[in-house]
């Protein structure tokens, strides 16, 4: 094996997206719930409409994504600044989708969840795994990131579809949500069913759960919310998940576990 066969498997073998820990989970929550009031401060606090706030967002997903796949090691504040910017892509993109191209939540949903679906699919076919731990090379990268792109935006429209036009309001939204999360947690303790798929489906159910919150802590009074200062909102969540980064040490995520 020469030099340049050693370095590609030197760095193929190393992992730039952090161990899932209870820690992990609460900043992801933390994060979405970022995605959702950001995204609305941008998009309908400062009136620049939900297409051109999606191309702001995707221009910063892109250059953090980038900026993660090159990275030559594990970061933690560029893995979370990546995540913020999937969240906040996909919420004005799920918002211009269902609202202004008027497919609706339900359509919206439908069509994001075949894409998140197709997004794992074609990841599994082309490197015979989905799991979190083989996210270690420029491709599963690249997959990981699509899927998570994709998961946010559905959560998007999932989060209203909920509140919406099944009229459960944010606060059942957020009941349904967290319950959902908590069978999983139950799941993955009290049974022996994949880690991979339980990952996943807590994964994708973070992002309509911050979504529901998001919009419990900006929307109007009358409209079930707490009418809080979008930015205000959005900077002390932006806090929360700084402190929490810095208070708690994050590893990479080992092989097989």
């Amino acid at each position: 094996m020469n030099l340049t066969q050693k370095e590609t498997l030197k760095k193929e073998a190393l992992s730039k997206v952090p161990e899932v820990t209870v820690v992990f989970w609460i900043i992801k929550i933390l994060a979405t719930t970022l995605g959702e009031t950001a995204g609305d401060a941008v998009s309908m606090s400062m009136n620049l409409g939900y297409l051109i706030s999606t191309g702001i967002f995707a221009a910063l997903f892109v250059l953090t994504v980038v900026a993660q796949i090159t990275s030559p090691k594990f970061n933690p504040a560029l893995y979370w600044l990546t995540i913020i910017a999937s969240t906040t892509v996909g919420t004005t993109l799920a918002d211009f989708a269902d609202r202004s191209l008027g497919i609706g939540y339900t359509g919206g949903s439908a069509i994001l969840l075949g894409l998140l679906l197709s997004s794992l699919y074609l990841w599994y076919r082309t490197l015979g795994t989905i799991s979190v731990d083989s996210v270690r090379s420029p491709k599963s990268e690249i997959f990981y990131w699509v899927t998570i792109m994709f998961s946010q935006t559905l959560g998007t429209a999932l989060g209203d579809w909920t509140a919406d036009t099944q009229k459960l309001g944010y606060s059942g939204g957020m009941i349904v949500f967290g319950s959902l999360l908590a069978a999983i947690a139950i799941a993955y303790y009290q049974t022996h069913l994949s880690r991979t798929l339980l990952f996943w489906a807590a994964f994708i159910l973070t992002r309509p759960l911050g979504a529901v919150v998001g919009d419990f802590l900006d929307k109007p009074l009358s409209k079930g919310g707490l009418n809080l200062n979008r930015f205000t909102a959005s900077f002390v969540l932006l806090a929360l998940i700084v402190i929490l980064i810095k208070a708690f040490h994050q590893r990479a995520a080992k092989k097989g576990h």
